[in-house]
Formats: C-alpha cells, sequence, structure tokens
C-alpha cells in the first residue's frame, strides 16, 4: 500500500533526477508540435487568439492539469516543463521582434478577400475558408451584396475586417443573401447585370450561357446594387 507524501515519488515519481533532461526535451517538441498543428490548422481554426498564444494556452493548461490528478506525474517534471514554455514564449517573441519573416509565420499575416467588391481567388485557397462561412460573417455586418463592400481582410486574429463603400459609390455586386445567392446558373435567363457566383466579377450578360472573363467559371447570378441599411 502507498503512503501519502513519499517525498521521491510526489517530486520525481521515483524516477532519476536526469529525467528532467527528457522532461525539457520533451517539452521542446511538444511546443514545436502544437505550434505547426495549429498554424496548418489555419486563422479560422483559433479565431480570436493567434496560433501562438492558442500554443501556450494548451501546453500550460496540460503541463498544470496531469500533475493535479495523476499520482504518477511528479511536481518537479511539470514545474521543469512550465519553465521550458516560458522560455520558449520568450524567445519566440524575441524572434518575432527581430524577424519580420518570423513574425509572418508564426502569426500570419493580414490578407485581402475582397478588392473593390470581387473575390481575391487566390487568398480564399490559401486560407481554407469556405464561402458560405464568410458570406455569414458579412451577413452578420448587414451587407447583402459585394457591391457594397470596398475591401475585406481577414486579420491574423482570424477575424473579417470590411470597409464600405459610400452610399453613392455602391454598384451593382455578387447577392450573398440565400434566397438570391441560391438562385444560380449556367443558363442567363434574359438581358441584364450579372455576378460570377464564383469570384464575384459582374458585368452586363446576355441571355445565354457565357464563363466569366476572370475565373473562367459559368454559374452566374442576378446582381443587386442596393444600399446599406445600418
Amino acid at each position: 500500500m502507498k503512503e501519502i507524501f513519499e517525498w521521491n515519488r510526489l517530486f520525481y515519481n521515483n524516477l532519476p533526477e536526469t529525467f528532467i533532461l527528457e522532461v525539457i526535451f520533451r517539452s521542446t517538441v511538444m511546443f514545436t508540435v502544437l505550434l505547426l498543428t495549429l498554424k496548418l490548422a489555419g486563422k479560422r481554426g483559433v479565431k480570436q487568439l493567434s496560433i501562438f498564444e492558442t500554443v501556450i494556452i494548451i501546453a500550460l493548461g496540460s503541463a498544470a492539469g496531469d500533475p493535479m490528478f495523476y499520482e504518477d506525474v511528479g511536481i518537479v517534471p511539470a514545474i521543469i516543463v512550465f519553465t521550458v514554455i516560458i522560455i520558449l514564449y520568450r524567445s519566440v517573441t524575441w524572434l518575432t521582434g527581430k524577424s519580420k519573416k518570423f513574425e509572418e509565420f508564426i502569426e500570419g499575416r493580414t490578407e485581402c478577400l475582397i478588392n473593390d467588391g470581387k473575390f481575391s481567388v487566390s487568398t480564399f485557397r490559401k486560407e481554407s475558408l469556405a464561402q458560405d462561412e464568410f458570406f455569414a460573417e458579412l451577413r452578420i455586418k448587414s451587407i447583402e451584396h459585394l457591391g457594397q463592400v470596398k475591401h475585406a481582410f481577414i486579420e491574423t486574429s482570424g477575424e473579417i475586417s470590411v470597409f464600405y463603400y459610400e452610399d453613392k459609390d455602391v454598384g451593382y455586386g455578387l447577392p450573398i443573401l440565400p434566397s438570391l445567392f441560391y438562385t444560380k446558373s449556367k443558363f442567363i435567363p434574359s438581358d441584364g447585370i450579372y455576378s460570377c457566383s464564383f469570384c464575384g466579377h459582374t458585368e452586363e450578360q446576355k441571355t445565354g450561357t457565357a464563363n466569366c472573363k476572370v475565373c473562367k467559371k459559368d454559374e452566374w447570378v442576378e446582381a443587386i446594387n442596393t444600399k446599406r441599411i445600418t
């Protein structure tokens, strides 16, 4: 039967003191794995917290929780984990202040999603951002169509920043209200102004079929030019 307050077990879990070196190695490896995994997950996966902040929270939470519940996890190794994480945190923070490239790798950078009422298709692909998810973000901001949007950016936190046209400058754009957007069709039923459902390019079209001049897709939605109501 185990006795309580067996000091060697409590602090070291009956492991040799040299195990501390292994703890340092394990902490460094797992910190790096967490950082790279969340980096690959993309900005939207860790919305409102930076990837680096999320890594710190996960690592410290795990290091603090295990020795609280499991008797086979020593307190001293957990303290070493905390120390290593803080050292790594300070090191990464120092490096981000010294190197712009390293900062962009860790934190990412602000990317333009909409420019003059049209999608930046290459940015969407790079950010792995779903169109439906993005439309939902815009609708929350009372946006009906892309003609109301001058610029939209995805920030390093995953938040969407939007800059609007003044009412007098609002043009025709791709409607993002579901009832309108899902009327998209490859056949243009009548002459008028239409928007490509894929990239948002807007132009006059004749009855029939056509390919978008920008992205070469062939699905169209009748464009609207309503003013934004706030």
